[in-house]
């Protein structure tokens, strides 16, 4: 089998949105290398909990990820985070698990970059990925009907596959995120990235793990 790069990662994952950057430009060098973008499922309350709940955590954290990581977290992210009180946010990682899983049928080929725009979406522009009308932009960006992709949001068909995708990442023993594992055989993995990683580095263990496998 030919090697497969899996990045698994979580639309509210704040440390997933530093990561973009460095994932987006290892999906650019690697054109040839089949890259699956795996959701996995941080945030799945049985029933939902409010921002105000995480809010006081993400206020410290954010700073942390903006300082490693030079991304910028949007105003109107940070609105509800500094406004928990006011925010009508309930975050769950369902979703845009969804909505990606129906962008990689029709771009398997630019899941990464779907994956980054979800994550702009919200901690950049400020957009509820729990409300249908957050992925409007992306419909017309992508030219994907909306008709074809609100039916597909709502069906069973696709949630039981962001399901799959939450039941594979816990399979890999992925335990945080982002993390990027390189698969060489039905058995076996290389860990490359548990964690914020800096291009430089998980390039350099890239290149290794696809060296020992030729």
């Amino acid at each position: 089998m030919k090697p497969i790069l899996f990045y698994c990662y979580d639309a509210y994952c704040g440390w997933c949105y530093g990561f973009s950057p460095v994932m987006t430009q290892i999906a650019n060098e690697y054109a040839d290398l089949q890259i699956e973008v795996l959701s996995g499922g941080m945030i799945l309350p049985e029933e939902p909990v409010h921002i105000s709940a995480t809010a006081g955590y993400i206020q410290s954290a954010y700073k942390t990820v903006e300082e490693y990581a030079g991304v910028t977290f949007g105003p109107d992210y940070l609105w509800h985070i500094n406004n928990p009180d006011l925010s009508d946010w309930y975050p769950n990682s369902e979703k845009p698990a969804i909505a990606l899983s129906i962008f990689k049928e029709f771009y398997p080929e630019k899941q990464v970059e779907f994956a980054s725009d979800l994550q702009k979406a919200l901690h950049f522009e400020g957009r509820d990925l729990t409300d249908d009308e957050a992925y409007k932009h992306l419909l017309e960006k992508y030219s994907i009907q909306p008709e074809l992709f609100y039916e597909r949001l709502k069906s069973e068909e696709y949630k039981e596959k962001a399901n799959y995708e939450f039941a594979l990442v816990k399979q890999l023993q992925v335990t945080g995120y982002p993390c990027v594992l390189l698969q060489e055989s039905e058995t076996k993995f290389h860990l490359l990235a548990r964690g914020y990683t800096p291009y430089a580095d998980l390039k350099a263990r890239l290149d290794r793990a696809l060296e020992s496998i030729q």
